[in-house]
């Protein structure tokens, strides 16, 4: 089992930054690839970006792709998600989730969730 809580989530203004963090517990933290999904009213859940294990590959959907950037650091269990040009449109509930897969973009990859944590972006 592994536990996840995500951080850092707030309000800021359109063209601003957040950092959000993501601490795990439990089975071995290196052991998992793990990602970023959000989840705006009303919308399905869906992928924001994904890094490997030991964090030498990371990959992005398209519309973050520039502004969003995830790193870990396996020997504190955490993972983060900068987010830099925010916009009105990222604003959702935003999820860390840990995945046995090597690469996962689809929610059924993850076998682990966060409780999720609110960005909010005013225009």
């Amino acid at each position: 089992q592994v536990q996840l809580v995500e951080s850092g989530g707030g309000l800021v203004q359109a063209g601003g930054s957040l950092r959000l963090s993501c601490a795990a517990s439990g089975h071995i933290f290196s052991n998992y690839a793990m990602g970023w999904f959000r989840q705006a009213p009303g919308k399905e859940r869906e992928f924001v970006g994904g890094i490997t294990r030991s964090g030498g590959n990371t990959y992005y959907a398209d519309s973050v792709k520039g502004r969003f950037t995830i790193s870990r650091d396996n020997a504190k269990n955490t993972v983060y998600l900068q987010m830099n040009s925010l916009k009105p449109e990222d604003t959702a509930v935003y999820y860390c989730a840990a995945s046995r897969a090597t690469i996962a973009t689809m929610t059924y990859e993850y076998d682990y969730w966060g409780q999720g944590t609110q960005v909010t972006v005013s225009s």
